[in-house]
């Protein structure tokens, strides 16, 4: 059987990271299966390169993302998607007005058996190059939604802080591993 991909997207400094890796560390605990996250591939970019993508690069980055989320999955039943390719494609269209990876990301997202979307209501913290400004948090969580609506896409908003976050996506996530 193949693993169970839960994405998981939203704007900048919404918690993404932090909840992949409790929902990994509590959905494994709960259940007994196999759970991972996988990381945000432009942050490990950005880090290797010591600077953000370029316009030419959109596409590798998102095809890595891809391949890093389809290499965990195959060792794993859950798989936690810190982010997919679509917030790489909705980054592309925001900054280099670029639509052309939308299509793929849609594709890809609609492997996923559920798409989580982080809302906008914790603060917004720096970190380092792959942020842009709390600005922009509003105009990328439109787009997120607008591709997801226009793939047909069904969504779930995560919101709150802390444990309430943490509790409102295992909400959402948990009766799908029960169909295991």
């Amino acid at each position: 059987m193949s693993a169970l991909l839960i994405a998981i997207v939203g704007a900048e400094s919404t918690g993404k990271t932090t909840l992949a890796a409790r929902l990994s560390e509590a959905v494994a605990q709960r259940t007994g299966l196999r759970c991972t996250s996988v990381a945000e591939e432009v942050r490990l970019f950005c880090d290797r390169e010591g600077r953000v993508p370029r316009q030419d690069e959109q596409a590798g980055i998102a095809g890595a993302q891809a391949a890093a989320i389809e290499a965990a999955a195959r060792a794993h039943d859950l798989v936690f998607c810190d982010t997919t390719p679509l917030m790489t494609a909705v980054y592309s269209e925001l900054i280099f007005n670029d639509h052309s990876l939308i299509e793929p990301a849609l594709a890809f997202q609609r492997r996923c058996a559920l798409t989580l979307v982080t809302a906008l209501d914790i603060a917004w913290e720096p970190d380092g190059l792959i942020r842009d400004g709390p600005h922009v948090r509003a105009p990328v969580d439109a787009l997120i939604l607008a591709a997801l609506e226009s793939g047909h896409i069904p969504w779930q908003r995560v919101t709150g802080s802390g444990p309430a976050r943490l509790e409102a996506a295992l909400a959402a996530v948990l009766p799908l591993c029960v169909r295991r």
